[in-house]
Order: C-alpha cells, then structure tokens, then sequence
C-alpha cells in the first residue's frame, strides 16, 4: 500500500461509526438529556410546593421555608426532593418518615415555630 492508498489512513485506527450509529449514539444522548431535565422539574416543583406548605402552616417566608427544607434534608439524611414531597403529601396523608419528622420539629424550634406534623 502506498501513502495515496485511501485503506492506509484507516489502518490501526479500528472501525469507524457509521452515521446511522453517531445519529442514534445522539438520539440517546439526547433522550438522557431530556429526561434528566424532566427529573429536575419534577424537583424544582415540589421544593417549590413544600415551601409554600411551609409558609402557610408555619408563618414562615418562602427563603426560610427554603432553607428548612435543606436543614432537614441534612439533619435527616434525605434527599431534598424527599423531603420536599413528604412535606407536600402530609397534608392529605398525614406521613412523615421519622427522621424527616424529627428533623423538621428540630428546624422549627430552632426557628422558633411550633406547628404538629
């Protein structure tokens, strides 16, 4: 083969991917992405939604409620998402996990609330 010979500049390198292969190595990279976003709005809505429950049963501003969020995410070594969706299912459930329960009658008291999860 010589240095014109299109097959040297291929040879060693392996296989290269077809386009059909890039498109759907692509399309899947794209369908991770897309549902990695839909995860993280599922999120952001129900940190949101938690801390309005806050707001409104412990007279707290939503900052405050944010940042009690965090603490007993923290306190109870649970996911902030959690947390956030037990607190907004409590209401009509009447659950929380004890750790989260603790954790959240610790952050209210701290911040000088009561309210009776």
């Amino acid at each position: 083969m010589t240095a014109e010979d299109p097959d040297d500049l291929t040879e060693g390198c392996g296989r290269t991917p077809s386009v059909q292969e890039g498109a759907a190595a692509e399309a899947a990279r794209m369908a991770e992405e897309i549902r990695q976003l839909r995860e993280a709005v599922a999120s952001h809505a129900a940190v949101d939604q938690a801390i309005g429950v806050l707001v409104a049963l412990a007279h707290i501003d939503p900052t405050r409620g944010f940042g009690m969020l965090r603490e007993v995410s923290q306190r109870s070594n649970t996911k902030l998402r959690n947390v956030a969706e037990q607190i907004v299912e409590w209401p009509s459930t009447g659950h929380l996990t004890d750790p989260v329960r603790r954790a959240l009658l610790g952050a209210l008291a701290a911040a000088g609330r009561t309210w009776t999860p």
